[in-house]
């Protein structure tokens, strides 16, 4: 099993002024602890989740990434996961391209149907029902697929969204992979399946993992693909960074390397992220000798 890191507090020692400095020292941590995955949020208020209110510090996403593909040389950026409702996906797909170019070849397209509210009636971006928001998500990521092949700047013509070219230059050094973040039965595991080349659920337990897992094999029957194609990720919390706290949270993890689990990522706490990412990293060894 593979570790990643998620960011979803800027609260630093410090100030903001410290912000850009204990980053710049968060992407060469996570390197040398041999972590492959580095993420974001995609919001512009704090989300309630963090245990922190809508005021607490919050950077936008995508330029978060390209400071970080500027400090680190070997692990994947992407956003957990881009809202499908903050940016028209034909500029989507030319920013994630941009990080893609700009970074070597290691942006990762994480992508969900987007669910905070107060952030969008507060920004004033429009939020439309979830039924939409779907078919916004899908038509989204068609048009990137569209988007990142060089042999086809044609037009686009949806629902939602219509584009007279595809036209996207320079095109990224590595295509995206696609990671679709949620659990949703229906519709986002569906999604996976036609569409993704990785998932991310809540490690919540392993019976709900197996269980989401479950779904998501039937989805790849019913259009024909290869459920092991499709890269399994979770995101499992903030261990504590103590000898104690690394051997639980290695322990905890082996059932989902049972179920398939390709990688799990961690979130740092506030203050020195950088700090704890050092403590914690010793699991890494450890987590790879799972399987």
């Amino acid at each position: 099993m593979e570790l990643g890191f998620h960011l979803p507090i800027f609260d630093i020692d410090g100030g903001t002024e410290a912000i850009a400095g204990e980053l710049a020292r968060v992407g060469p941590a996570a390197e040398e602890a041999g972590a492959t995955w580095l993420s974001f949020m995609d919001h512009f208020f704090q989300i309630e989740p963090t245990g922190l209110p809508a005021e607490a510090n919050m950077l936008e996403g995508y330029t978060s990434l390209g400071f970080m593909a500027a400090n680190t040389t070997t692990i994947n950026l992407g956003l957990l996961v881009t809202g499908v409702t903050y940016r028209h996906p034909g500029l989507l797909a030319k920013t994630v391209s941009t990080l893609d170019v700009l970074s070597g070849g290691r942006a990762v397209l994480g992508i969900g149907a987007a669910w905070y509210e107060r952030e969008h009636h507060g920004l004033g971006v429009p939020y439309p029902p979830v039924a939409e928001r779907f078919e916004r998500l899908e038509e989204t990521l068609r048009i990137c697929k569209q988007m990142w092949d060089a042999e086809n700047n044609g037009a686009f013509e949806g629902k939602h969204f219509q584009l007279a070219e595809t036209l996207c230059m320079p095109q990224p050094i590595r295509t995206p992979p696609v990671l679709i973040g949620g659990g949703g039965e229906r519709k986002t595991l569906r999604l996976v399946a036609q569409y993704a080349d990785a998932c991310n659920l809540f490690a919540s337990s392993p019976d709900d993992v197996a269980h989401k897992l479950g779904v998501l094999r039937r989805h790849c029957d019913d259009v024909g693909r290869d459920y092991d194609e499709i890269r399994k990720t979770v995101l499992a919390g903030s261990p504590e960074a103590t000898q104690t706290g690394r051997d639980e949270f290695v322990r905890s993890m082996y059932p989902y390397v049972e179920l398939g689990v390709h990688a799990t990522y961690i979130m740092p706490p506030a203050g020195k992220p950088a700090q704890w990412i050092d403590d914690i990293a010793p699991v890494v060894p450890q987590l790879a000798d799972l399987g």
